[in-house]
C-alpha cells in the first residue's frame, strides 16, 4: 500500500512539473509566466521528494531537508525576481 501511495506522489509531482510549463507558452506576462512555473516545480518537487519519503524512510533526514531547502530557496527567489522586476530596482 506505501508503495502504491509513494508512485502515485511520484506522479503527482511529474505533473505539477509539466503543468508549470505549459504556463510558459499562455500570452500573460512573464512575471505571471515565472510565477506559475516556480509555483509548480515547487509543489512538484515537493511531492516527488515526499513520494521518496515513503519509499526509504531511513534517508528521512535528508530529505526533509530537501523539502525545507527547496520552500526557502524558491521563496527567496521569487521575492529576488519581483524586487528586480520593478521600476524602482532598474532605476538605482
Amino acid at each position: 500500500m506505501i508503495n502504491i501511495i509513494s508512485y502515485v506522489c511520484i506522479f503527482i509531482g511529474i505533473v505539477f512539473w509539466f503543468w508549470g510549463t505549459f504556463h510558459l507558452v499562455s500570452d500573460r506576462s512573464i512575471l505571471f509566466k515565472l510565477h506559475g512555473l516556480s509555483v509548480a516545480d515547487t509543489l512538484g518537487s515537493m511531492m516527488i521528494i515526499v513520494g521518496l519519503l515513503l519509499k526509504i524512510p531511513s534517508e528521512w533526514p535528508l530529505l526533509i531537508l530537501g523539502i525545507i531547502s527547496l520552500a526557502i530557496w524558491n521563496t527567496m527567489l521569487g521575492y529576488v525576481l519581483a524586487y528586480c522586476s520593478t521600476e524602482d530596482a532598474t532605476n538605482e
